[in-house]
């Protein structure tokens, strides 16, 4: 199978990239030219907006992952219906069989935020295209670089006591890094996965502040967590952005999101591409060891 990656030098993109190169050759395509380190990849560069560039880098591809948002950009709602529009029909032109496109958990509800509402618009519009279109939705990814995961970290490392808003007791369903790219890979030229939307989650549903409380146990950490009503979610934004590294752009678009529950309420998947998933302590204990991540304070 040949596959291209769009997305590639994100968190979950180079993930891919490492998994599907093992049998796969592998176009892997960001904005930025890169050198390859690995047998089967070739780095591409080039905007996935742009349906003329992005044509050449996905021929001959017979899955298109499409992992790309844009995210921290004040309209990544516009930019992120050119991505699918322009993905949509460069696939088709490429000959691809399938795309494969991760989403989010909870985008099905109208009451979503903004991110969650792009995420599901990106989905309308790939599957309005020609190529079949298999969607993978996940929650929380537990990884290093993920925004999500990263914005937990931060909070324990830095605060040795929180006034948290209401979305601390959102319900939530987080996945292991490795889980979620197994999954992605597995769906990957497969017949029975075109045209089907799949919950992918870990085993564990936990609300975001057992979430913080795991996570502290693992660094060491006791903070103490006091919840209030009356965060809005511009005020809990700001907060994010005074206390993590996350920026301004991403924080808003990021809290909205968190007040939606986002548990997963099919797996097919788990029969389709069967695994043991990964416990959420050890993931985020892999997580939390990676090489080049700073000790806490």
């Amino acid at each position: 199978m040949r596959a291209a990656v769009l997305g590639a030098s994100g968190v979950i993109g180079r993930a891919l990239v490492a998994e599907l190169a093992g049998e796969n050759e592998v176009v892997a395509v960001s904005r930025h030219p890169r050198e390859s380190s690995r047998d089967r990849v070739r780095w591409v560069a080039a905007d996935v907006t742009q349906r003329t560039e992005l044509e050449p880098a996905l021929r001959a591809a017979d899955v298109v992952y499409h992992l790309v948002h844009s995210l921290g950009a004040k309209d990544f709602e516009e930019r992120d219906r050119q991505a699918a529009a322009s993905v949509a029909a460069a696939a088709d032109r490429a000959g691809a069989r399938q795309i494969v496109f991760l989403g989010g958990l909870g985008d099905e509800r109208e009451d979503v935020s903004a991110h969650l509402r792009s995420r599901a618009e990106t989905a309308r519009i790939l599957a309005a295209g020609p190529v079949p279109v298999t969607i993978v939705r996940s929650a929380v990814v537990v990884g290093r670089g993920s925004a999500a995961f990263e914005t937990i970290v931060a909070l324990v490392d830095r605060l040795p006591a929180m006034i948290c808003p209401r979305w601390v007791t959102t319900k939530t369903q987080p996945i292991a890094l490795a889980d979620v790219v197994r999954y992605l890979a597995g769906v990957g030229g497969r017949d029975e996965a075109l045209g089907e939307a799949y919950d992918a989650a870990g085993p564990e549903v936990m609300t975001y502040r057992e979430m913080i409380e795991r996570v502290a146990r693992l660094r060491g950490r006791r903070p103490l967590i006091v919840e209030v009503p009356f965060l809005t979610p511009r005020l809990s934004s700001l907060w994010l952005h005074l206390v993590t590294p996350v920026k301004a752009g991403v924080a808003r678009p990021l809290v909205d999101g968190l007040r939606t529950e986002t548990v997963a309420h099919d797996e097919r998947i788990r029969g389709l591409v069967p695994f043991e998933l990964t416990p959420f302590d050890r993931a985020a204990r892999t997580a939390l060891a990676e090489p080049g991540r700073k000790r806490r304070p």
